[in-house]
């Protein structure tokens, strides 16, 4: 018996944002449906080093998709030259439990994340969206203005960081996929003024006030993903439409997490999850004025269903090594 090991060169090669996204939207859709399995992620915190690791095991019934994938995630990697975030996924046969495939999962963690918000805007944001800010201008933001390039036609990016480099940087490299105005700055008041907010920090503390979002804008928030962190004055989720990849997930370790520990949101004033508005079940936006918020934390079924896709591409194409397993 083999199994086909697939670098991250392999799986760049075997992975479109386009991709990406039909893979993320069809597994949203089937955990609306109530066709996937998805326990919550379990975590091993390194305190002394600063990171975690997790593990996060889906079955996509519709897909036949089964797998698990392994993440770390560790802010301060970029001194040492390696990535804050690194992750290997493992593809089951459902049928037998035989690992079939063995993939890098750094890259096609941004591209399915970067995927999931895009899925979520064309759901949750106005269809008329032209201008996009980002709060962080690291890899993620990238991925992210990638991914809603595929589903709008984005005239404006203003982009906020810490580090003007790191702004430049990202507009350098997303002028090779995107053809738009781009803003740089330190000021985060400045990019909120915006149809669709970004947010991709590991912030503790909030970053965007509610004076500063104004009707109809639709925000992603992508950095929270893990207890403690928070990006959004908890007053943007009181008076937005907040929709969640998972309930469970995101109440101990997404943008929620905080607001429903300290009372100031209740569980009942989350709408719904994605996969209910992609598969049907409650609409998304339903008027040009409301304020609508995606709290993206990172599920299993996203790893799983874009991992399918990749391991049927890369066979296609005569990529990766087969390796002897039994």
């Amino acid at each position: 018996m083999e199994i086909l090991w697939l670098s991250e060169e392999d799986v760049k090669a075997s992975l479109s944002m386009k991709e990406a996204i039909l893979a993320v939207e069809e597994a949203f859709r089937e955990d609306g449906r109530g066709t996937a399995q998805m326990p919550p992620k379990s975590y091993l915190i390194y305190k002394k080093y600063n990171g975690d690791l997790r593990t996060m095991p889906a079955y996509l019934e519709g897909m036949d998709a089964t797998g698990v994938k392994v993440v770390n995630v560790h802010p301060g990697n970029p001194g040492s030259g390696l990535p804050t975030v690194m992750a290997l996924v493992i593809l089951n046969s459902a049928r037998t439990g035989a690992p079939t495939a063995v993939m890098g999962g750094t890259f096609l963690t941004n591209m399915r994340t970067g995927g999931a918000g895009a899925v979520a805007a064309k759901y949750l944001a106005r269809k008329s969206s032209k201008t996009v800010g980002l709060v962080g201008a690291g890899a993620q933001g990238k991925t992210q203005l990638l991914g809603l390039a595929e589903i709008f036609d984005v005239e404006t990016v203003k982009v906020a960081d810490v580090s003007l480099d790191r702004c430049r940087a990202l507009e350098e490299e997303s002028r090779t996929f995107l053809d738009a105005t781009f803003e740089i700055s330190t000021d985060i008041e400045g990019v909120c003024d915006v149809d669709i907010l970004v947010t991709t920090t590991p912030s503790r503390k909030p970053l965007v006030k509610d004076d500063w979002i104004r009707g109809g804008t639709h925000i992603n928030a992508i950095g929270a993903d893990a207890a403690g962190k928070e990006e959004l004055d908890p007053a943007v989720l009181m008076r937005a439409k907040v929709v969640v990849d998972d309930v469970v997930q995101a109440s101990h370790s997404g943008e929620v997490n905080v607001p429903l520990a300290e009372g100031l949101i209740a569980p009942e004033d989350i709408y719904a999850t994605i996969g209910e508005v992609v598969a049907g079940k409650v609409p998304g936006r339903t008027n040009e004025d409301e304020i609508t918020v995606f709290d993206s934390t990172g599920l299993a079924i996203q790893d799983v269903a874009t991992a399918s896709r990749v391991y049927k591409t890369a066979v296609e194409k005569g990529l990766g090594r087969r390796l002897p397993f039994l």
